[in-house]
């Protein structure tokens, strides 16, 4: 039986700022040691050249090797999932999971949050958006589960991901060795790279049959409803942390999910935190929430109508901001007048993750 969990989201209240995670330690809640993931949001662009992620990155790092016993090499891999882009009011900050004593933990037979963490092999440069990435990733997820515990794939609620992009120089790379790369936009390619993983992820959950490579990033009928899929510059394989719930396991945290059907979709966003043991009225409210709700996780996209309930946006069609920029305040907006909190993990690029033009979402909450 794996050990419970603690789960905690702190501010990040500058580029480099890890001062939330040293507190959390030097106060007993978690240990260096124990901290298993750490998904975030950056003050960066989102882009492929936002440097955010990887100061960000290193800064979390660095108080887990200061305040623990691991050597730099073991805690280079932990993952640590950041997306970049706090667009509009969404505010940087990080949720971090760490395991605790069970001698420490509530005793429960109820359902409690597990959490299992895996790197896949390398993906190449050549891998990404075709068939061999969704089988490398698949084969990732299948063992994060074993290690959280979970057996049936109805347990799990929540896959985040970070997985490499294309850059000019993996793009080089593969060409000198006598391969093709999917595309040598850069920026499409981390929309690519979500999309693709996305698959990797449904298929080791038993959502889709293994998908054709023409059915990749194209056929919007297949996807994941716990996939939340990120993508950088700053590693060379996937980092898999998977999310359920296990009898017996202990600890204070459930977590559930359900998807937005639409940008504007509140009601999946209640959903989902229903499906996480909250009980709420059926027309609730932030204050319904009594501090109880950890965070929400969500992805997004602009949806390839061109329209949202009916009517017409201009986001696929402006060419002075970008339409993940827009999309993604748009939704963090939605998501933080259901929460009451701005710090709200909201990624886009959402291609195979829920439905076309909406997305999952995924709620944890504190049962103790």
């Amino acid at each position: 039986m794996p050990d419970p969990i603690e789960v905690r989201k702190v501010p990040i209240e500058s580029v480099t700022d890890a001062s939330g995670l040293a507190k959390l330690i030097d106060e007993g809640i978690i240990e260096a040691d124990r901290v298993l993931a750490v998904i975030g949001k950056t003050e960066g662009n989102g882009g492929v050249n936002d440097y955010t992620r990887i100061l960000a990155d290193r800064a979390f790092r660095d108080v887990l090797v200061q305040k623990g016993t691991r050597t730099p090499e073991e805690v280079a891999q932990v993952p640590l999932v950041w997306s970049g882009g706090t667009d509009g009011v969404l505010s940087p900050h990080a949720t971090i999971f760490a395991t605790v004593d069970p001698a420490k933990a509530p005793k429960t037979d109820e359902p409690r949050l597990s959490v299992g963490v895996a790197m896949s092999e390398p993906i190449l440069p050549e891998d990404i958006g075709r068939p061999a990435m969704i089988e490398k990733v698949a084969n990732g997820v299948r063992e994060a589960m074993k290690i959280a515990g979970i057996e049936d794939p109805a347990d799990v609620h929540y896959v985040q991901t970070k997985t490499p992009l294309l850059t000019l120089e993996t793009i080089n790379d593969a060409k000198r060795r006598g391969h093709t790369v999917v595309t040598e936009d850069t920026l499409k390619s981390m929309d690519i790279s979500n999309s693709t993983t996305a698959l990797g992820i449904a298929v080791a959950l038993g959502e889709i049959e293994m998908p054709r490579e023409d059915q990749i990033h194209r056929d919007l009928s297949l996807y994941s409803s716990v996939a939340s899929c990120s993508s950088g510059v700053e590693l060379d394989r996937a980092q898999i942390v998977v999310m359920g719930n296990v009898r017996g396991i202990g600890g204070r945290y459930r977590i559930g999910h359900s998807v937005m059907k639409d940008a504007l979709d509140t009601d999946g966003i209640w959903e989902a935190i229903r499906n996480a043991g909250l009980d709420l009225p059926e027309r609730p409210h932030p204050s319904d929430l009594k501090g109880r709700l950890v965070n929400v996780f969500l992805k997004c996209e602009a949806d390839p109508t061109g329209r949202v309930r009916g009517r017409r946006n201009i986001m696929l069609d402006d060419s002075d901001v970008h339409w993940h920029r827009q999309i993604k305040a748009a939704v963090g907006g939605v998501a933080a007048s259901v929460t009451g909190d701005p710090a709200v993990f909201v990624s886009v690029a959402a291609v195979h993750q829920g439905p076309a033009g909406g997305g999952p979402v995924i709620a944890i909450v504190d049962h103790g």
